[in-house]
């Protein structure tokens, strides 16, 4: 009889705003913009802890949440060679500079890479940037 591995897997969805634009783009997105966001991030694991879980949801929110708070929420997301970033920072305009257009696979990505540097088993970010767009971010062994 063959044995079929099994995976547990549990997802914690955290909202936030968060303003871009993208550079290079010809369409309403070249144009500075807001959007209210959701990312749902998926952990996965062959073993539960001791409690019988994967993960607390309340740990995930935490880490999750405190670094969005830091770093995304309600702040700018520019290309370090965005014309309008010095003037939005000599404003004092919460802005946070990246090295790659701030697209929604990108931001899915930053989340991804956060988490799994923290030591989670994170497997999936998917970035809710509309009620009817998303983009995920996974890494295929």
């Amino acid at each position: 009889m063959n044995v079929v591995p099994a995976m547990y897997r549990v997802s914690k969805s955290v909202a936030f705003c968060y303003g871009h634009r993208l550079l290079n783009y010809q369409g309403k997105c070249a144009h500075l913009h807001g959007h209210n966001a959701r990312a749902v991030i998926t952990l996965e694991s062959e073993q539960l802890d001791a409690l019988g879980m994967v993960e607390d949801f309340s740990h995930v929110k935490q880490l999750v949440w405190a670094w969005l708070d830091a770093e995304i929420d309600h702040t700018l997301l520019l290309h370090r060679d965005d014309p309008v970033l010095p003037v939005l920072q000599a404003a004092g305009e919460r802005v946070r500079v990246t090295d790659f257009n701030p697209t929604a696979e990108n931001i899915a990505r930053m989340i991804f890479d956060h988490v799994a540097a923290e030591g989670y088993p994170v497997v999936d970010v998917t970035l809710w940037e509309t009620e009817t767009s998303y983009a995920s971010y996974r890494r295929v062994d």
